[in-house]
């Protein structure tokens, strides 16, 4: 709109539109629906109390120019109503979740359908890639960086609390990782920071951090105001904690008095099927306790904005669970544990339906922002002789996989479920089955339902993204996909991610290509995702040139070492 045109005009709806210091606009606030995407505006204009049009404009408290226009209609003088200006989040973190295991990816044996409303009603990403094991993979979610780096955090051993029950103990325990902790820089923010600078309430309830085993003293440090869970990642391979954490607080669980929390022994055996369900000591289940406690804090703090992190448990083996979902107990086809773990995917799928339900009866669905993901790619627990073994093999020659010359695929492993969705590797390979994960964003009413990005983003892009989202300033390795997520504006083309894994780093460009390190033979093996998603025909040699550009970078965001990009944590 002109300025003369609208000196004879009344104001009816305002939109606020934030530029960020690049001159990029991010939102705009309409005053009488929703925070809301724009593309561009030609004027930055600003108008008075009494409607008039000023020449000058405020700065916003995220220093960032704030464009206002007006929607003008003769003789409108209603008034509307004022809606909160920032959309809650909460991050569901799905762990060693294979894409497979989703029946929006194809799973047969039931049904997910409260994940599958996220991904069919939001917006989800067919080229998401996490890291190839837990603790690198919230590290790098939680800081913005990606794993082929040694300074932004250190991953400390786990099982260090399993032994001890004494909080004099455990206080001694964290004082010693507290010491050699690495810490970003002062100005440089965590994902929970990120937020609090924003004006938002934090919570983190689940398996706590990044670990292996993490302290008090960093949850505070890393912008948590509320926190519960477990701090080892270890004792969490167990659902029956006989104590948890929450805050500064360690809280006995009565009825569990099992200082393994109930962890059971994987491959399957009648032995280890009567230790899983030995249920001495294991009376109240983790993620029950998570449940109550996600219900509790969305519900104190309904009328503020929160950001709610849930890195649940599920469907980490070893497998246990309470009961056999009825939707699968019939099922012919699976084995006892092959039952109990799909219960475990059903029961993480049910607790993503209570907390849709629980947004929908406090009326809070339109205003708050879904993110489910995966840790990184599939696992398996439930391996029995002849059937999906460990370790891993091909079933009908007995030969064990190296992820080169003979790669995991589902079908050969004898994998029932599919659990990486037909892609090559499993959890800790640098195959697309170990990084390619799901990751959905679900707003009612604000992003557009039923999209399917190709786009290539990776966990951290996630901080950079909710950055700009709440108008907070960072610098990292991940850059913001925001205006893709709300306009389907593509990525740069020459866009990439790096990864670690145990066989060494990967490079995926946002044109289809990948480059992987094979450290046991060190050689580089190149893909075209577009044409070959199985990474089946190596095509280094027909493409030498871009193997080598892409080697280079790879080298250059791996600081010119590529063992920076071999896992050494599990």
């Amino acid at each position: 709109m002109r300025p003369k045109d609208a000196k004879k005009e009344r104001a009816a709806i305002i939109h606020i539109g934030i530029y960020d210091q690049r001159g990029k606009i991010g939102f705009i606030r309409n005053k009488s629906s929703i925070l809301a995407p724009i593309k561009s505006y030609t004027y930055l204009l600003y108008l008075n109390s009494d409607m008039r049009l000023s020449q000058s404009f405020p700065q916003s408290r995220f220093g960032t120019a704030i464009a206002i226009t007006s929607l003008f209609t003769t003789g409108c003088t209603h008034a509307t109503k004022e809606t909160p200006t920032q959309p809650n989040v909460i991050f569901i973190y799905a762990d060693d979740l294979g894409k497979g295991l989703l029946s929006a990816y194809g799973q047969t044996h039931y049904t997910t359908p409260h994940i599958d409303r996220l991904i069919h009603e939001g917006v989800s990403f067919d080229q998401a890639y996490g890291c190839m094991l837990s603790a690198p993979a919230r590290a790098s979610l939680l800081t913005g960086y990606h794993d082929c780096r040694s300074d932004k955090w250190k991953i400390s051993r786990g099982a260090a609390f399993i032994p001890y029950n004494s909080s004099d103990e455990i206080a001694k325990i964290e004082a010693e990782i507290d010491s050699s902790d690495v810490r970003l820089a002062n100005n440089d923010l965590y994902l929970a920071q990120v937020f609090q600078k924003a004006g938002y309430r934090t919570a983190q309830i689940g398996k706590l951090e990044w670990g292996f085993t993490a302290t008090r003293n960093q949850m505070r440090a890393h912008g948590w105001d509320y926190f519960y869970g477990y701090l080892d990642h270890v004792r969490c391979h167990g659902y029956y904690p006989p104590y948890l954490f929450e805050n500064d607080s360690i809280v006995m669980i009565e009825g569990n008095s099992r200082r393994d929390c109930g962890k059971s022994i994987e491959n399957e055996t009648a032995d280890t099927y009567r230790e899983r369900h030995d249920m001495e000591g294991k009376s109240i289940y983790s993620q029950d306790l998570f449940l109550e406690k996600i219900i509790s804090f969305i519900k104190a703090n309904k009328n503020q904005p929160f950001f709610l992190y849930h890195p649940t448990q599920l469907p980490h083996g070893p497998v246990a669970i309470q009961q056999i979902d009825p939707e699968i107990a019939a099922d012919s086809l699976l084995t006892p544990i092959e039952k109990e773990y799909a219960s475990m995917v059903k029961l993480l799928d049910n607790h993503v339906g209570v907390i849709l339900q629980t947004l929908r009866e406090l009326g809070l669905e339109e205003n708050t922002m879904i993110v489910f993901a995966s840790d990184n790619g599939h696992e398996i627990y439930y391996s029995q002789p002849g059937r999906c073994e460990k370790p891993y093999r091909e079933i009908s020659s007995g030969r064990y996989f190296d992820d080169y010359e003979l790669k995991y695929y589902s079908d050969a492993a004898g994998d029932r479920f599919n659990g990486n969705a037909g892609m090559a590797g499993l959890k800790r390979s640098n195959l697309n089955g170990g990084v390619n994960i799901p990751m959905t964003f679900y707003w009612k009413g604000k992003l557009p339902a039923g999209r399917v990005s190709q786009q290539v983003i990776a966990g951290y892009d996630f901080l950079p993204t909710m950055a700009e989202l709440t108008g907070v300033e960072v610098q990292k390795d991940g850059i913001s996909y925001l205006d893709h997520l709300f306009n389907g504006t593509p990525l740069r083309s020459d866009r990439y991610i790096v990864y670690g894994s145990n066989y060494g780093p990967a490079i995926v460009t946002n044109e289809g290509w990948k480059l992987r390190y094979y450290k046991p033979k060190e050689l580089f093996e190149l893909y075209n995702l577009h044409e070959d998603p199985k990474e089946t025909t190596d095509l280094y040699s027909r493409y030498p040139e871009l193997a080598e550009k892409l080697r280079q970078q790879l080298l250059r965001e791996c600081d010119g070492d590529l063992e920076k990009g071999v896992n050494r944590a599990g």
